[in-house]
């Protein structure tokens, strides 16, 4: 078992309230994401999971029990850190073996369980090798395999591939989606970084300012956010928003979309992602603009342009060697993929 519920959950830090009044189910076996700006509160929220941090109010419930005042030796949970923290002059299967060892486990008990995690982790030509003559990835398949050993109800993971460069991010990515489908474990992960979040998780908390903006999964924070922050957050790149008032007194946009813009009430911001969009010839009814830069990124390329009182607007294209910086060009906007927001971020188009 591994369900976790957080029961109006709150942290104060003397007279600044950090976690504001979060409730959360976590279901047995999920791949849960907590992902926000730096400061949200993901780091404060995972750690009084695990009993590193005490809970100002509200309850902490691990499979049906209350554990809010257990230390975290007593939650059954496994903490990976964004340092490996291993032990420099053990080996790596001493370094996976420590816990059992420190628990008091027989001998051959550890090495049968090291010996076991070491092969799903690839690691069983490790066993003998010191941290130090080890690359940045297998000392943190290290750390998450001494996490392992312990059989934890569950895992919880703080920014653990923030320390590795891009490309062993991009592997160490499929390796914990890989260790996920084989454990079954519940996996509680904090992450800045949306990408690792969209990839990973089974469900996304996506938090700001210490409360719970919206949760869901990649595809339906991506296609329906329900607030401005959740739109401009999710996904790479952010979306496009332009003030709807800009809109309206524009002559330059398309009279489509002010039609339909007009029969709605309320609205303030629209919002567009770069990929409907479209570049095409100018000619009346579609937006003018002038390309300021292009990002040439191999399989993408993005288009970032000025359309005037509109503002910057940001294209995802095919590559085309006839853009250039200065060029002027027609956008076409896909008007079945538009949202409107109140003053307030509130998605209307929901």
């Amino acid at each position: 078992m591994g369900s976790i519920e957080l029961k109006k959950v709150e942290k104060w830090f003397n007279e600044v309230n950090v976690i504001k009044g979060i409730d959360l189910k976590i279901s047995n076996g999920e791949f849960l994401v907590l992902v926000g700006p730096s400061g949200c509160g993901k780091s404060t929220l995972l750690r009084m999971i695990g009993g590193l941090e005490d809970t100002s109010r509200g309850e902490i419930v691990i499979d049906g029990q209350e554990v809010t005042n257990y230390p975290p030796s007593k939650r059954g949970l496994s903490m990976v850190f964004q340092s490996y923290a291993l032990y420099p002059h053990l080996t790596v299967e001493e370094n996976m073996g420590f816990p059992l060892k420190t628990a008091g486990e027989k001998k051959d008990v550890i090495k049968d369980r090291v010996s076991r995690v070491a092969k799903v982790l690839k690691l069983e030509n490790y066993s003998n090798r010191l941290p130090k003559t080890l690359s940045g990835g297998q000392r943190q398949r290290v750390a998450i395999g001494r996490s392992i050993v312990r059989n934890p109800t569950a895992f919880l993971f703080d920014e653990p591939l923030s320390n590795l460069d891009a490309a062993l991010r991009v592997d160490m990515r499929l390796e914990l989606a890989k260790l996920h489908q084989k454990l079954k474990t519940t996996m509680i992960y904090v992450t800045h970084d949306q990408v690792e979040a969209m990839t990973l998780a089974d469900r996304i908390v996506v938090l700001d300012s210490g409360s719970i903006s919206q949760i869901g999964t990649p595809k339906n924070l991506y296609e329906m956010p329900e607030n401005l922050f959740v739109a401009q957050f999710i996904g790479s790149p952010k979306m496009n928003i332009i003030n709807y008032g800009n809109i309206y007194k524009s002559t330059n946009i398309d009279q489509e979309l002010k039609k339909i813009l007009l029969t709605k009430k309320q609205i303030k911001y629209i919002g567009l992602r770069a990929e409907h969009i479209k570049i095409v010839p100018i000619s009346k009814g579609h937006v003018k603009a002038t390309i300021d830069f292009i990002e040439y990124l191999g399989a993408d390329t993005f288009v970032i342009a000025s359309a005037g009182n509109l503002g910057r607007v940001r294209v995802r294209c095919e590559s085309n060697s006839e853009l250039k910086n200065n060029l002027k060009i027609g956008l076409k906007f896909d008007l079945s993929k538009i949202h409107v927001f109140d003053k307030k971020g509130k998605n209307l188009s929901m």
